[in-house]
């Protein structure tokens, strides 16, 4: 197996210095192939509060100049047993909803052949739709876990079927999520009705709240959604305002009560063993984030979800 080729080596090379791709890793054209993708996708015409998640994901790139090779959480050094590599960005019609979802689509799918991974940062959370399009059509229906302190599950906003509040309704009635193993976490605030509840529940989805992350603890959570998800593939979508403002201030619908960065993660590494084949993180809006809070708390869980890839990708070599 060909050595894969890793991040630029920080003690040797200034972490302000040097690639600007995920990690400080190689563009997806150096490389011959490639285990595992990030991409990103500067997309927010689907936001209905505050938009700036189109700067999401290159802000989550220079967050993750910080981070370092070896993951001890995970005892893994994801980019020595996988080739990780950065796509750059998909480029999407900014003023058509309708193609620029074709077109993430088409570009999801391009960037999973062969078995490739694909970690996306967004990014408003419409994105999820296409990207869980994608993955339905390399693995069936799959697992779903939505993390975010919204729903997004409603019908409609201003009669538009297609926002970041309403991707998973679409999912489900595309039938391209398994209705046996869907599960919001960190859930939380007003909804517009008790009539929200019930369509999610009929949808199929489970919900953990954050109240219930607070209460019940991380082992537990963990526990319930690895029994929920089986041996499934499973897609991880994680809006970053599923985190409490004081931890993740720039996004563009932000609610308190949220879970902290450490809970985020800590429930992240319990999935480990996990048929994970794909996820994305989405909505980080840098006009609002003051100090890269929410920026470095995104990278580093985009960091976790690249070293589970790896870890299952190891596993099944």
């Amino acid at each position: 197996m060909t050595t894969p080729v890793g991040p630029i080596d920080s003690s040797r090379t200034p972490r302000y210095a040097g690639r600007d791709g995920f990690a400080r890793l190689p563009r997806l054209d150096q490389v011959a192939r490639a285990d595992i993708v990030v991409a990103g996708v500067p997309f927010d015409s689907g936001v209905s509060y505050r938009s700036g998640a189109r700067f999401g994901p290159n802000h989550v790139r220079e967050a993750s100049r910080l981070l370092r090779p070896y993951n001890p959480a995970l005892d893994v050094s994801p980019f020595e047993i996988a080739q990780v590599a950065d796509a750059g960005d998909i480029a999407v019609n900014p003023f058509d909803i309708g193609e620029a979802i074709e077109t993430i689509e088409q570009a999801a799918l391009d960037l999973t052949a062969g078995d490739t991974r694909l970690v996306t940062l967004g990014g408003d959370h419409t994105i999820a739709l296409p990207l869980l399009r994608a993955a339905a059509q390399r693995h069936g229906p799959v697992a779903l876990l939505h993390f975010d302190a919204h729903l997004d599950t409603w019908d409609t906003y201003f009669g538009a079927e297609y926002t970041h509040g309403t991707p998973f309704r679409r999912a489900f009635e595309e039938g391209i999520i398994d209705t046996e193993a869907l599960c919001h976490v960190g859930t939380r605030g007003p909804l517009y009705g008790k009539r929200d509840l019930e369509d999610d529940r009929r949808f199929g989805f489970g919900i953990v709240t954050s109240a219930d992350v607070y209460h019940q603890g991380v082992n537990e959570v963990v526990a319930k959604l690895r029994d929920r998800i089986g041996a499934r593939p499973l897609y991880i979508s994680i809006d970053i305002d599923v985190l409490d403002p004081a931890h993740a201030p720039g996004t563009g619908t932000p609610e308190a009560g949220g879970i902290t960065s450490r809970e985020l993660l800590e429930i992240l590494r319990g999935f480990q063993g996990l048929n994970l084949i794909g996820a994305d993180v989405v909505e980080v809006a840098p006009p609002y984030d003051h100090a890269e809070i929410t920026g470095v708390a995104a990278s580093h869980v985009a960091y976790d979800l690249v070293s589970l890839l790896a870890l299952r990708r190891g596993q099944q070599r």
